[in-house]
């Protein structure tokens, strides 16, 4: 596959370890739902080297300091309903005061298509670094509209975080949004007729909440 500055695919043995498990049909949906938030919380950790600080004057017990801390009210999370949503406690375990907004995005199984039909995010968007998540980058449909949706709402600092990817994906996301940083935990071989990634894991959303 073709590299893309925008395109960042980690290569972590915990990460590993744990979607190797992620992956198996035999994991239940409880242990998959926590792994999802573990993956997600090394993810964003590893996202955000690049993050905002601002000083800020600390006292210790022996003296005063100036030190460094993540700009107030600057973080957001805007999961891609429904599966995004086991992503967010992951993010919150790094911010835990991070706003939440909501996207709504189905896919139309003949067309494979993405279709729009929820958006609600909070107050000041625009001004916050935003983390869109989505566990699963197939097509790349999805991610690509809601990424267009946030920024047509004025959001300008927005991260993209999937834990499996295809190839297809990440192609179309690097070349329709170049701007926008792309963290994936791993990248799989491809996309089957059907649209799903390969190997993959199965449908995110119903391995996450029980569901068919």
């Amino acid at each position: 596959m073709k590299t893309y500055p925008n395109v960042f695919i980690f290569d972590h043995p915990l990460i590993k370890h744990k979607v190797s498990i992620l992956r198996d049909k035999n994991t239940g949906m409880k242990e998959f739902r926590e792994l999802i938030e573990e993956i997600t919380t090394v993810m964003t950790y590893e996202s955000m080297r690049d993050v905002e600080l601002v000083p800020v004057e600390v006292e210790t017990p022996l003296e005063k300091t100036v030190q460094y801390r993540v700009k107030e009210e600057s973080i957001a999370i805007v999961p891609i309903l429904r599966a995004g949503l086991g992503m967010v406690n992951g993010v919150h375990n790094v911010f835990p005061t991070a706003r939440v907004g909501h996207i709504g995005m189905y896919r139309d199984e003949e067309t494979l298509e993405p279709r729009e039909y929820y958006c609600k995010l909070p107050e000041g968007i625009e001004d916050k670094t935003v983390f869109l998540v989505d566990p699963m980058l197939a097509t790349g449909g999805s991610a690509c509209d809601a990424l267009a949706a946030l920024k047509k709402r004025g959001v300008k600092k927005i991260k993209f975080m999937a834990i499996i990817a295809a190839p297809e994906g990440i192609e179309k996301v690097a070349a329709e949004h170049p701007d926008v940083p792309v963290y994936v935990s791993t990248l799989d071989r491809c996309l089957n007729e059907h649209g799903y990634i390969l190997p993959g894991l199965g449908d995110a959303g119903d391995r996450l909440f029980g569901t068919k």
